[in-house]
C-alpha cells in the first residue's frame, strides 16, 4: 500500500471516529456540577446479603443489619406478601440489628410476624405485632447464631443509612439454602430499600448549542444478576415560565423496561421497552443509547439540548423519582463555590415527641429523654415539663428525666390509668409542643393463672392426672376495658429430667394437643392441653408458667408480666384424687346399674339350667394364660398410646 492510500485510510478512520457519540461529548464543553433537582430511588442491591428458599420451614427468619451515621434516625419498614402465591409461612421472625438508636414505623398487615430487637436501640409507635427483646448481643455472628437457632434463615441484608425498606415474603425458588451472605448482592424480589441520602445529581451547559431544550439523563448501572424487570420512573418538573422542550434519556442494561409517569411533555429515549402510565402500550426507542457518561452527554447534544438539567447514575433500581423545582432557566455559567460546612438540619419535633414514652411503677410516672437523641434530631430544648409547669425535667448528665407521683403535677388517675400532659419548648419554635401521655399503674393490677378440669371453668384445681385434659385461664383484676392482655407464651415444666413443654407461643397453639379457646365474657385468655398418659420417669409435680403483656391503646410501650402456678401430677386411679360431684354420682349410679343387671342375668341362667331332681357341681374354669397376657398388654399399650405421645408434648 503506497503512502497516498495509507493517508486515505487514516482520513476515513478519523472521519468515522469524529461521528461517534464520544467525540461529540468531547467536542462540547460540559463541566458537570451539583444542581437542584432531587433524585430518590429504591434498589434491590445491598452492600452484603443473601436469599434462600425455605418452603417447609415452620419459622421463616429474616435478618437486617442496619448502619446509621447519625444519632437517631427514622425508619419505615413494610413487610408484605403477594396474594398470587397463596402460600403463607406459619410464622415469620424478623431480627433487627442496628448500630444507633432508631424510631421504627412498622407495617405488616396480615403477616404472622414477630419482631426481635434490642429495646435500648429501637423505639417505636404501637407495632401491632409480637416482639422479642434480644439480650445485649452486638456482633453479627451473635445475631445470626441467635436467629438460626429459632428457624430457617430466608434472607440476610446489610444496609447503610436506609430510610425505607420493603421486605417481600414471596418464595425465591432459585435460591437454595443455606443463606450465605455475598458482597454487592442483588436481593431480587425479596427486598427493596431507599437510602436516606438521595443520589448525586449534576448538570451543565452544553456550549455551542442554540435553543432552550433541557435534557434529563438517568443511567442505571448493571447489577450482579442479569434479570428482566421493570423500573418505575416518576418525573415531576415544575415550570413557572412556559413549558420548554425537554428530553428524558433512560439508559440501563438491555433487560430493563421502563414504566414512566411524568407531568411534563418530553421526548423519550430509552434502552429496551417503555410505556406510560396513561398509555400502557409498550414502545421501543429506535436509537441505541451509548453505555457511557460521555456518550450520553453527546446524545443530549445531538438532540440539540443546550442544558443538561440533571444527570444521575444509580445502582440497580426498581423505582426512581426525579423532582425539579424549576425549568427553562438554564444553569449558571460559573458554579457557585461549595459550602465548607453543611447547613444544620432542622429539628424533627414530631419524632422527638414520639420518644417521650412514660413508665409507671412504685407510684411514680417517669419519662426519660436521652441527650444523644436530642442532638441526633438537631433539636435545642429550652424546657421539658408536665402539665404543671413547676414540675420540670432534671438534667442527670446523659438524659433529661421528668417524674412525679400520681398525686401531683396535674396527674389524673382514671381506673388505674395515669394521665398527664408533657410540654416541650423548642428554641426553633415560638409556641410550645404538647403531648398527652398515659400509662398503667401495674402495681395495682393482679394477674391470676388457674387450672380447671372441665371446659366450663367452674372449679379450679391444682391437680392434673396423666392422660387428662387441662383447661387454663389467665385473668386480670380489676378489668380495664382500655387495657389489652396478650398471651405471649406458656410452658409446662415437669422437672429437671424432662424438657419444658411449649404450650403457647405468640398467642398460637404449639402442637396438636393444645387448643386456643374463646375468651371468657370478661376477656380472660383461655386454652386447653392434653397431658401425655405415660412418662418415664413419672412426674409428681409441674410448674405452669405464662408470660403476658399489657398494652394500652394510646400507649406505645408494653408492660410484661409473668404468672406461675404449681401443679400436682398423679397417675390414673390414685386414691385421694379429688373427683367433682357429677363424676362421683355418675360412677355410683353406673356401678348400681351394672350390679343389678348382673344379678338378674345370673338368676335367669340359674333358673333355666337347674335340673329339679339333681344338682350338678359348679366348676370354675380358669382363663387361658395367653388371654390374660393379651389383656394386660392391651391395657399398657392403650395407656402409652395417647394423642399427645409426641416428643413435643408433655
Amino acid at each position: 500500500m503506497d503512502h497516498s492510500a495509507r493517508f486515505l485510510v487514516v482520513a476515513l478512520l478519523l472521519a468515522v471516529g469524529s461521528l461517534s457519540p464520544t467525540s461529540l461529548a468531547q467536542a462540547v464543553h460540559c463541566d458537570l456540577q451539583p444542581v437542584d433537582p432531587e433524585v430518590t430511588y429504591f434498589t434491590s442491591q445491598v452492600p452484603r446479603g443473601c436469599v434462600a428458599h425455605v418452603p417447609n420451614a415452620t419459622v421463616e427468619v429474616h435478618v437486617l443489619f442496619l448502619e446509621f451515621p447519625r444519632g437517631t434516625s427514622e425508619l419505615k419498614l413494610t413487610v408484605n406478601m403477594s396474594k398470587q402465591t397463596g402460600v403463607q409461612p406459619q410464622e415469620v421472625l424478623l431480627v433487627l440489628g442496628v448500630n444507633q438508636s432508631i424510631f421504627l414505623r412498622l407495617q405488616a398487615p396480615g403477616i404472622p410476624l414477630r419482631l426481635a430487637y434490642v429495646p435500648s436501640r429501637v423505639f417505636h409507635e404501637p407495632l401491632g405485632v409480637d416482639s422479642i427483646h434480644l439480650p445485649n448481643i452486638t456482633t453479627k455472628n451473635q445475631f445470626l447464631s441467635w436467629a438460626g437457632a429459632r428457624g430457617a434463615i430466608a434472607s440476610v441484608a446489610e444496609l447503610n443509612d436506609p430510610q425505607s425498606i420493603l421486605l417481600h415474603l414471596d418464595p425465591a425458588p432459585g435460591s437454595p439454602p443455606p443463606c450465605s451472605p455475598e458482597s454487592h448482592k442483588d436481593m431480587g424480589d425479596t427486598l427493596e430499600w431507599q437510602p436516606h441520602t438521595g443520589a448525586l445529581v449534576q448538570g451543565c451547559l452544553l456550549e455551542g448549542v442554540a435553543g432552550h431544550k433541557e435534557a434529563h439523563i438517568v443511567r442505571v448501572l448493571p447489577g450482579s444478576e442479569a434479570r428482566s424487570r421493570t423500573v418505575n420512573v416518576k418525573v415531576d418538573v415544575s415550570c413557572t415560565l412556559g413549558s420548554p422542550e425537554a428530553v428524558l434519556i433512560l439508559q440501563g442494561p438491555p433487560y430493563l423496561s421502563w414504566f414512566i409517569d411524568t407531568n411534563h411533555t418530553m421526548q423519550i429515549l430509552t434502552t429496551g421497552k417503555y410505556s406510560f402510565k396513561i398509555f400502557p402500550e409498550e414502545n421501543k426507542s429506535d436509537v441505541d443509547l451509548p453505555d457511557s457518561r460521555e456518550g450520553l452527554l453527546g446524545e443530549a447534544r445531538r438532540l440539540n439540548a443546550s442544558v443538561v438539567a440533571s444527570f444521575v447514575e444509580l445502582p440497580p433500581a426498581t423505582a426512581i423519582s426525579l423532582r425539579a423545582s424549576r425549568c427553562g432557566s438554564g444553569l449558571p455559567a460559573s458554579p457557585t463555590p461549595a459550602r465548607t460546612t453543611p447547613p444544620r438540619e432542622s429539628c424533627n419535633q414530631n419524632l422527638l415527641m414520639t420518644l417521650l414514652q412514660p413508665k409507671c411503677a412504685n407510684g411514680t410516672m417517669t419519662l426519660g429523654l436521652k441527650k444523644t437523641h436530642v442532638l441526633g434530631l438537631s433539636c435545642d430544648i429550652i424546657s421539658l415539663t408536665f402539665w404543671d409547669s413547676s414540675c420540670q425535667a432534671e438534667d442527670t448528665g446523659d438524659q433529661f428525666v421528668l417524674h412525679s407521683t400520681y398525686s401531683s403535677c396535674g396527674m389524673k388517675v382514671i381506673e388505674h390509668v395515669i394521665n398527664n400532659e408533657v410540654i416541650v419548648n423548642f428554641l426553633s419554635s415560638p409556641s410550645p409542643t404538647r403531648k398527652k401521655v398515659q400509662c398503667v399503674d401495674t402495681d395495682s393490677l393482679s394477674l391470676q393463672l388457674g387450672l380447671y378440669v372441665t371446659p366450663q371453668f367452674l372449679q379450679p384445681s391444682d391437680t392434673i392426672e396423666l392422660g387428662q385434659q387441662g383447661f387454663v385461664q389467665v385473668s386480670m383484676s380489676p378489668s380495664i376495658p382500655e387495657l389489652t392482655l396478650t398471651l405471649d407464651s406458656c410452658q409446662l415444666d415437669l422437672g429437671p429430667e424432662m424438657d419444658a413443654v411449649e404450650l403457647i407461643q405468640s398467642e398460637a397453639a404449639k402442637g396438636s394437643c393444645v387448643s386456643l379457646l374463646s375468651p371468657s365474657p370478661r376477656g380472660d385468655k383461655r386454652f386447653s392441653f392434653l397431658l401425655r398418659g405415660y412418662m418415664v420417669p413419672t412426674p409428681k409435680a409441674g410448674i405452669l408458667n405464662c408470660s403476658v403483656s399489657l398494652f394500652l391503646g394510646s400507649w406505645g410501650q408494653k408492660t410484661y408480666r409473668t404468672v406461675t402456678m404449681r401443679l400436682n401430677v398423679v397417675s390414673p386411679g390414685v386414691s385421694g384424687h379429688t373427683l367433682v360431684l357429677p363424676a362421683v354420682l355418675g360412677i355410683t349410679f353406673g356401678a348400681f346399674l351394672i350390679g343389678a343387671l348382673l344379678t338378674a342375668a345370673l338368676w335367669y341362667i340359674y333358673s333355666h339350667t337347674r335340673t329339679p331332681s339333681k344338682r350338678e357341681p359348679v366348676v370354675a374354669v380358669a382363663a387361658p394364660a395367653s388371654s390374660e397376657s393379651s389383656s394386660t398388654n392391651h391395657s399398657i399399650g392403650s395407656t402409652q398410646s395417647t394423642p399427645c405421645s409426641t416428643s413435643s408434648m408433655a
